[in-house]
């Protein structure tokens, strides 16, 4: 296995970290292979660190993951510190320190290392170790909740994929953060009647945001304020007739992330109308938003402006009690700094008939108000779940003020949708089916569904919303979507208008699930749960159906209980946005997932050993991936046009492929993303008297180039021209090898060609190595290589990058690209006799003769050494790493294979325990319950492939 790159990395970052300046940027030399599929790092405007692909704000601290086979490293912590230079810009710089000196002390005779900690840790209690959240205490309800999961439901049958909206995903930290936005009397705020209510999700360094407004025209833009009032982020409204605004913000700094988390942001937003409104709030944590299933934004028509408020409320899960909580804006007057109490009354109203009423007194300085409704009626329900029931707020006294507004189910950017897998079914099953279904719901209860499945063994006979089961074969249904299932497209479209507000409550809880039934399986083939995904900002419209993914589709098909389904879409830059959700992963395969986008004729057609339009996807998160996939070719935006193009999902046990789909996006991308063709820069720019102002340009053989652009110089057709800052870098052309007896040389090209006329059927240029699946496509020069051959990687916009080789490996199709070893000199002086040249020579060397080419002068003439770290290693040599800080770690083998650094962790017995430890000098883990599980684990290591957990 191949050092990866991230390794190198951290290498350079724990060395530098004792060296002198001038030594330590010695270290920064580019890291091979080089990899043009990385995730798009932010903004130059943006300060933080980039480590190993990655981009970090300011302060962030992480654990460095090194990728294969030396995983993450606990036991490191590095931090993204803030710098200032010499003219005040701050800029990030990454340190890493070893943190297993802080681990404290242990009183227990046999400490064990848990996985995934630095620490050991001491067995008593580490399996009864359970995390509660007790979320709002004031409220009965949460704490009916934590009764009721003691006595779970039977867990006789296959339930793991059940996930209530308390819980979160892997490693991943969610925080819900609510802001009332009114107008106002002050200076800066206009007298508007408006009210809007602004939902965020904090997720990692993402804050995905859902914005309703009513009594104001659609807003124009929208800003959010940090301390002082200083402008943090901008975001311009789209144009639309929907009073809904969904929108993301990447890549946070960590200042900016204290503040939201300490409550100490506010949001503004604007219309650009004549008459020009503004409403504004403080944006809040608030504990009751993972629990909120309906909910009511509370306006007024009457002045005073800058009253309003909104109501979240959530049902019971046992009883018809209804819970609320109020946050109000403007109903109490502030006088001086005592605090003011006022009585108001809360009604529950139908048709202006007064249901329930409760009266209660608030505060000037704590105006939100929260209280329960208990035993709703059979009326009072159905009201509740058709939009029907409204609740009004009026303070009482000399001037009484009211806002009212109806109750609907709650409103979000987010998706209600759901992947249906055979390994997810009540009996878990391989399969290699999929079913995919996405669902709205409207103010008046009434929810559409879309619902597609395919790749079954057998003919589907059942359809159904269900409840969880309480026991097994013991199956609730709620609705049956059977009938509008059409065989012959396996789709099913239609409406369901009679939800309960219970049924409401539970879809929004991510309680409901969805069973496809077959002739063969009549108890349920598939199976999802029906979760609401979060809004990612993708543009891609969720509400349409997404690209079904499934082991059926695989060539040959995989019988394997995972599918999955994805939104996929072409921006107006040519840029591949993606979201992929999979389902039906057991935990071992969690970690191991990975995402490839091809493009290929027919759908048997994909051979995994070409790497002919191959791009490799942003890694799994959990069970989802998402991102923006750029730098695409002329080649694959032409195969996603014309729907020959597919996503495919690897895992660890089929690393070929476990499920996959066909990706058809229309797109008018002739020139790509990069303007891979050369007339495409100059279309973008092709007035000399417009090049003249730009102070980037270059200036060559008499005309003007724009920066980032390339060219044939008129000198010589072997050589290849760039633009980069007024700076031009002219490379020579290496040609190919070319297999053909025959060969031509045209007047417009710099490399002969085979001759096409005297050997048609045994013509293998490079034009034709794309036909037959031989030899490699590799992404920075976007052509094809005969296999064997070598070349300088051409990396827009830096053009030739001579300190590097590539070689085509015909067997494989992958492409090798490693660093140029310069020989060590003798003299005290060396110079560089070309600016382009990557090694330097002695004044006295002498040329090489002139029957040696260039390509032979790139290889050496015996097995080369390896440099890992510091040190250098001659070919077949075998060592342990050495990471500072860290120290040896003697549980991975490293070797010298001709020039190239490969190295494998300590192959380990595969356990079925459930809890795992690591003794003291051990490199595998080791079961902590009993050491019979061992000795039974190694004599079967295939028995866990029959088990589901």
């Amino acid at each position: 296995m191949l050092v990866p790159r991230v390794f190198r990395s951290l290498l350079c970052v724990l060395s530098c970290a004792s060296l002198h300046a001038r030594a330590a940027s010695r270290l920064k030399a580019p890291a091979l292979p080089i990899q043009s599929e990385r995730e798009p790092l932010p903004s130059k405007g943006l300060s933080g660190c980039s480590f190993g692909g990655r981009f970090y704000s300011l302060e962030d601290s992480w654990h460095p993951d090194l990728g294969e086979p030396f995983g993450v490293m606990h036991c490191v912590q590095c931090q993204c510190e803030p710098q200032k230079s010499r003219r005040g810009k701050v800029f990030g710089k990454v340190n890493c320190k070893n943190i297993k000196q802080a681990c404290p002390a242990l009183d227990c005779d046999d400490p064990v290392l848990l996985p995934g900690h630095c620490c050991k840790s001491c067995l008593r209690g580490v399996d009864d170790k359970k995390q509660t959240d007790a979320v709002m205490d004031s409220f009965d309800y949460y704490l009916e909740r934590g009764k009721e999961k003691e006595d779970d439901l039977h867990k006789s049958y296959n339930d793991r994929s059940y996930l209530t909206s308390e819980e979160v995903g892997p490693g991943e930290s969610r925080t819900d953060l609510v802001a009332v936005l009114t107008g106002g009397t002050d200076s800066w705020l206009s007298g508007s009647n408006g009210v809007a209510r602004a939902r965020f999700s904090l997720t990692r360094s993402s804050l995905a945001f859902s914005i309703t407004y009513q009594r104001m025209g659609r807003p124009s833009k929208i800003i959010l304020l940090g301390l002082d009032r200083t402008t943090a982020f901008e975001y311009a409204v789209p144009k639309g007739r929907s009073d809904m605004i969904c929108g993301l913000w990447k890549n946070l700094p960590k200042p900016l992330i204290r503040q939201l988390q300490s409550e100490q942001m506010r949001i503004s937003m604007s219309t650009s109308t004549s008459r020009r409104e503004e409403v504004e709030g403080k944006i809040i944590k608030h504990r009751a938003l993972f629990a909120e299933t309906f909910s009511s934004m509370l306006t007024s028509g009457a002045d005073p402006p800058g009253m309003g408020g909104i109501a979240m409320l959530t049902l019971s899960d046992t009883e018809n009690n209804l819970h609320f909580i109020l946050i109000l804006q403007g109903l109490v007057k502030h006088r001086g700094g005592e605090p003011l109490q006022l009585p108001i009354r809360v009604q529950l109203v139908y048709r202006q008939h007064i249901l329930r009423e409760i009266r209660a007194n608030i505060t000037s300085h704590d105006p939100d108000f929260a209280e329960v409704l208990t035993d709703l009626n059979s009326r009072e329900l159905f009201w509740l779940s058709r939009g029907q029931l409204e609740i009004t707020v009026a303070t009482e006294g000399h001037d009484p003020r009211k806002i009212s507004g109806f109750i609907t189910g709650r409103k979000s950017c987010d998706t209600i949708q759901s992947v249906m897998s055979s390994g997810d079914a009540l009996t878990p099953g391989k399969t290699g089916g999929v079913g995919s279904s996405v669902f709205h719901l409207h103010d008046n209860g009434t929810l559409d569904y879309q619902v597609q499945v395919a790749g079954l063994t057998s003919e589907c006979v059942g359809l159904t919303i269900e409840l969880k089961p309480r026991r097994r074969n013991k199956r609730s249904v709620l609705y049956d979507l059977t009938p509008e299932y059409n065989k012959a497209t396996g789709r099913a479209h239609g409406s369901w208008n009679r939800l309960e507000a219970r049924h409401i409550h539970m879809l929004l809880q991510n309680e409901l699930f969805i069973n496809v039934a077959t002739a063969h399986n009549q108890e349920g083939e598939l199976r999802g749960q029906i979760r609401t995904l979060p809004n990612s900002g993708l543009e891609a419209s969720r509400h349409e159906l997404p690209i079904p993914l499934a082991g059926q589709f695989v060539s040959p098909p995989v019988r394997t209980g995972i599918s999955g389904h994805a939104w996929v879409l072409v921006d107006k830059q040519c840029h591949l946005q993606y979201e992929i959700i999979i389902a039906g992963l057991s935990k071992s395969d969690d970690l191991t997932v990975n995402a490839h986008l091809h493009g290929r004729a027919e759908i048997g057609e994909i051979d995994d050993n070409s790497s002919a339009h191959k791009r490799l996807l942003t890694g799994f998160y959990g069970s989802q991936a998402q991102g923006i996939l750029k730098d695409i070719s002329v080649e694959l935006l032409r195969h996603l046009d014309q729907g020959t193009a597919f996503i495919q999902v690897s895992t660890k046990i089929n690393p070929r492929g476990e499920i996959r789909g066909r990706v058809h996006v229309t797109n008018n991308c002739e020139f790509g993303t990069r303007g891979e063709a050369e007339e495409f820069d100059d279309l973008r720019a092709t007035s000399q008297d417009e090049l003249k102002k730009d102070p980037l340009t270059c200036f060559f053989e008499n005309q003007h180039h724009a920066h980032g652009s390339h060219w044939t110089p008129n000198y010589d057709k072997c050589f290849s021209c760039s633009c980069q800052k007024r700076t031009v870098i002219c490379d020579p052309v290496i040609c190919p090898a070319l297999t053909c007896s025959r060969t031509v040389q045209p007047d417009d090209r710099c490399c002969p060609i085979c001759d096409e006329r005297r050997e048609p059927k045994d013509m293998k240029a490079p034009e034709m190595v794309e036909e037959h699946l031989e030899g490699c496509y590799f992404e920075g020069d976007q052509k094809m290589h005969a296999p064997g051959t070598t070349w300088h990687p051409f990396v827009p916009p830096f053009g030739y990058i001579k300190c590097a080789v590539c070689t085509c490996k015909g067997s494989s199709g992958e492409v090798h690209c490693e660093k140029v070893t310069c020989p060590v000199l003798t003299c005290s002086h060396p110079v560089r006799r070309n600016p382009s040249d990557c090694c330097k020579v002695c004044p006295e060397e002498e040329a090489a003769p002139e029957g040696l080419g260039h390509s032979d002068m790139m290889q050496a003439d015996g097995p080369r050494h390896c440099k890992f770290g510091k040190n250098f290693y001659q070919n077949s040599d075998n060592w342990h790493p050495w990471v500072p800080v860290v120290g040896e770690m003697k549980c991975i083998n490293c070797w010298c294979d001709h020039g190239v650094t490969k190295c494998q962790r300590k192959q380990c017995p595969v356990l079925t325990c459930t809890s795992l430890g690591r003794r003291e000098g051990s490199c595998c883990p080791e079961c902590l319950d009993s050491a019979e599980d061992d000795d039974l684990m190694m004599k079967a290591p295939n028995r866990r492939r029959t088990l589901r957990h």
